[in-house]
């Protein structure tokens, strides 16, 4: 028992030493505030001491004082670490805020809100006081940033992304990884504005890639805020993604068609014998998969098209035994 105990403490020690304080906030404007009050959830509770995760009812958030449509909650928890959140009007599921797209994690249908705490310091991190159910806080727009490393080998430092929304410190705003080697970060401007930016593989100025000056603007990318944005993945250091080149490779390549290219209401795939049991994967330049179809035997299959707006995807083939084929393919 003693033992026991002496772990404990010795655990709890260690993530106190890696904690971090951290602000959680919110803008309930518009909103009729349940009577239970305003909570926040994600897989932050049970390192916070707030609960198991993801209940709604354990972390009671306090009103402002001063703007009383604003609810907040701070908390300890270690740093260096993604997390996910929501917000929720009440304290069941009832409440449960409805996160836009853009603004989620996104990936495997999850809708949470996410944050990486990349940070030490004796201050406080505060999260952005999004609007409930809406991208961004009151007066600002959001921009994400996705930057493809697959050409390079990452710093320990980490990827970063400086620009004049944060006063180029490439220190400061840090990159997160949810696979596929692309790297992203949500941050706010004001609508209307074009910001120039770079990004860094590092965090220190020598760190910065060259933008290639068919997409340079003084030697930055630039990108005029025009409403709750996503970019395009990049490739670091071009001007596109990281797949045109091998995919203009692989055009010429006989053991694969696929047409009609552009598409609009169906696409046919022919494959050589060698292909058997294969996957296919269509995904959009982000790197986000729209469709996935696996076990495939035959050789030649038509897809209607039931999901896809019109614009630019990769179509992946992918075999039993690993061998890949990436075709760009363009939707009308």
């Amino acid at each position: 028992m003693k033992n026991r105990i002496l772990f404990a403490i010795l655990l709890l020690s260690v993530q106190f030493a890696f904690a971090k304080k951290v602000k959680f906030s919110v803008n309930m404007t518009g909103q009729a505030v349940h009577a239970s009050g305003v909570h926040v959830m994600g897989d932050f509770q049970q390192l916070a001491g707030l609960g198991a995760d993801y209940s709604p009812d354990s972390a009671l958030m306090t009103q402002d004082a001063v703007d009383t449509n604003i609810y907040y909650l701070y908390c300890d928890i270690p740093a260096f670490a993604k997390y996910q959140y929501k917000y929720v009007n009440g304290d069941g599921a009832y409440g449960l805020e409805l996160v836009p797209e853009k603004a989620q994690v996104g990936y495997n249908g999850d809708d949470n809100r996410w944050i990486y705490i990349d940070s030490l310091a004796n201050d406080t991190t505060l999260l952005p006081t999004v609007v409930f159910n809406y991208n961004s806080p009151a007066g600002l727009t959001m921009m994400r940033y996705i930057v493809d490393m697959t050409l390079q080998t990452v710093s320990p430092n980490g990827v970063h992304i400086a620009g004049d929304f944060q006063g180029w410190n490439p220190a400061t705003s840090r990159l997160y990884s949810f696979g596929n080697n692309a790297y992203e970060i949500i941050v706010y401007g004001t609508l209307g504005n074009t910001y120039q930016y770079q990004f860094y593989n590092g965090n220190a100025v020598v760190d910065s890639e060259m933008v290639p000056a068919p997409c340079g603007v003084n030697s930055n990318r630039s990108m005029q805020l025009d409403m709750d944005t996503i970019l395009s993945k990049v490739c670091f250091g071009t001007c596109t993604t990281c797949y045109p080149a091998a995919v203009a490779d692989q055009n010429e390549r006989e053991d694969i068609k696929i047409f009609p290219n552009p598409m609009s209401t169906f696409l046919n795939i022919e494959l050589n014998p060698s292909f058997q049991n294969y996957e296919v994967n269509i995904s959009d330049l982000s790197g986000r998969t729209i469709l996935t179809m696996s076990r495939i035997q035959e050789q030649k299959i038509r897809m209607e098209n039931k999901s896809l707006a019109s614009g630019i995807y990769l179509v992946s083939i992918i075999d039993k035994s690993g061998q890949k084929i990436t075709r760009k393919l363009s939707v009308e």
